[in-house]
């Protein structure tokens, strides 16, 4: 990509290594299936793993979808495939301006890859930001259309983005603003909460988005993600074919005796199989609890609303004793964000009046130990102030109210 040309609106040339690493005409990626070969001895011998594909992998082999890396290089293709892109982050992104996406689809800084069905029918896509040196990539936006959503795109999409940005540049690693509805799909990508890249790194060149949560994807050198699943499923049948050598779990038995006259009721550990495996009926029941308990989906969307405010940066974690000597001296039941999400996790809070009052401790402990003047002291009103107006917004929850 270092030596490739782009042409200029006159005419002339310039390397691409100029700009960001960008295509210099619309690239056109393939699934090859065949990426690795295989000895013709092993392939008369080992027996072919049997591989659920998705839609939009079948699809790509026949020819019914293809992924395209473009960005504004005045090419009229690059142009109707980023004017696609464009029309679909408005469409599903509503509470983004229309004229901010159409500004980062078109800027030269950027680069896309779209899913594109014939003729130049835009289908989803992505928008990203490498930064040069940095080996990070920011991704702006992220969409498929709402009625492709179903065929697996988004996943082929993100495992195809990896694969290229890993062969065209020194990126390693994704950061993204991801909204609630977003952070369950990135998980599934391999992104995390948790931001292990240097902060000198990456801080004051993405863009903060009030709302959302930042998440980073760091990419391993040796994986090829369009092979990712191929690639676990051989590993589980290795696994597995291990455990067969020292287990009896994967014996067939024919059905008991006492079935031959219709099936009757009988003890599970009069079985031996089941005997031998340590069951017991508590297992059962433990099986059938629910994992978490019925205020856990609403008490996570206001937590994650919580930690997503302007200002809750001042509680986000766990004072540091090193920063602020006396803080322990003064506060005996400190409290933070972090705390209240790993209590949530585990299951503490079984009613929203426990959720809320350790919120609560949260505010007054920061009020109790700075002057109400402070920054602090201001985030602590306002992030307060906002958690009732959302606890308010929920019917269910009706019953509670601030303390005056």
């Amino acid at each position: 990509m270092g030596d490739a040309l782009i042409k200029e609106e006159n005419g002339s040339k310039r390397k691409a290594s100029a700009d960001p690493p960008s295509p210099s005409t619309t690239k056109r990626m393939k699934h090859n299936e065949g990426a690795e070969p295989v000895d013709d001895k092993t392939s008369a011998v080992a027996k072919p793993i049997p591989f659920p594909e998705k839609p939009a992998v079948i699809e790509e082999r026949n020819g019914e979808i293809e992924f395209r890396v473009v960005n504004n290089d005045n090419e009229r293709e690059s142009l109707i495939i980023l004017t696609g892109l464009k029309c679909i982050f408005q469409k599903q992104l509503p509470k983004m301006p229309k004229d901010y996406i159409a500004r980062l689809v078109y800027d030269r800084t950027h680069l896309s890859i779209a899913i594109v069905k014939k003729p130049l029918e835009v289908v989803g896509g992505i928008t990203y930001r490498p930064f040069k040196g940095r080996q990070f990539a920011e991704i702006v936006f992220c969409a498929i259309s709402s009625d492709q959503q179903v065929k697996g795109y988004g996943a082929h999409l993100m495992s195809h983005l990896k694969d290229y940005v890993k062969a065209t540049s020194d990126v390693m690693h994704f950061l993204t603003y991801a909204d609630n509805y977003a952070i369950g799909y990135f998980k599934k990508q391999g992104f995390t909460k948790e931001i292990t890249l240097d902060r000198r790194v990456w801080m004051g060149y993405i863009k903060d988005y009030e709302g959302g949560t930042i998440m980073q994807c760091s990419m391993l050198p040796r994986i090829r993600y369009l092979e990712m699943g191929r690639m676990l499923l051989k590993q589980k049948e290795c696994v597995q074919a291990k455990i067969r050598a020292y287990s009896k779990s994967h014996t067939v038995h024919a059905p008991p005796k006492e079935w031959r006259n219709g099936v009757k009721e009988i003890n599970p550990l009069d079985i031996p199989a089941i005997r031998a495996s340590g069951w017991s009926p508590d297992m059962d029941e433990l099986a059938r609890q629910p994992r978490h308990g019925p205020n856990y989906n609403q008490l996570l969307h206001l937590l994650n609303d919580l930690q997503n405010h302007q200002s809750a940066w001042p509680f986000l974690v766990p004072v540091n004793r090193d920063d602020v000597a006396d803080y322990y001296d003064v506060i005996k039941e400190p409290m933070d964000l972090s705390t209240m999400e790993n209590k949530l996790e585990a299951d503490q809070y079984a009613t929203p009046e426990d959720f809320t009052r350790d919120a609560k401790l949260i505010f007054d402990n920061c009020r109790k130990y700075n002057n109400e003047n402070t920054p602090y002291a201001k985030s602590a009103n306002k992030l307060e102030k906002f958690m009732w107006q959302q606890i308010k917004a929920i019917p269910e929850w009706s019953h509670l109210e601030p303390e005056k």
